[in-house]
């Protein structure tokens, strides 16, 4: 019977730095700084998952979500 290799290496634990980051502030430094040009393509990119939900929700069938339907905006 072949006998297995065994390895005992340690490998060290990566540091990184945890920090808050925040989601407003990065999506205008995303932009340039420019907030009309921010919430231009957020709106954008919300209208673009809207249909794409309302898409997924028309070839699912009932049976797989067990009922369940999407909603289309937060309440």
């Amino acid at each position: 019977m072949a006998s297995q290799l065994s390895l005992d290496v340690e490998f060290p634990e990566p540091e990184f730095e945890e920090r808050e980051v925040d989601i407003a502030d990065a999506v205008l430094e995303a932009y340039g700084g420019d907030a009309r040009v921010a919430i231009r393509e957020l709106l954008a990119d919300a209208d673009f998952l809207r249909d794409q939900l309302y898409t997924a929700s028309q070839v699912m069938s009932a049976g797989y979500a067990r009922g369940w339907r999407p909603k289309y905006e937060r309440v």
